[in-house]
């Protein structure tokens, strides 16, 4: 799945350590979903997307959709 949170992330000048405390996540699964190697489950890309203020859709993106 493609995902915008390495942008949104440096956006806000955070970095994968402050994103990932605040989702409550360690900075290797922050690092593995920024990097397209693990999908989050749903309940944490809501959490992200409410994060960022931003729908599920404008922060992730199907492989096959693209």
């Amino acid at each position: 799945m493609k995902n915008r949170l390495k942008v949104l992330r440096a956006e806000r000048d955070w970095t994968q350590a402050q994103l990932a405390d605040a989702l409550e996540v360690s900075r290797q699964t922050v690092n593995a979903i920024e990097t397209g190697k693990f999908d989050p489950s749903l309940p944490l890309a809501f959490k992200i997307a409410r994060l960022f203020g931003l729908t599920i859709e404008a922060v992730f993106q199907d492989d096959v959709l693209s």
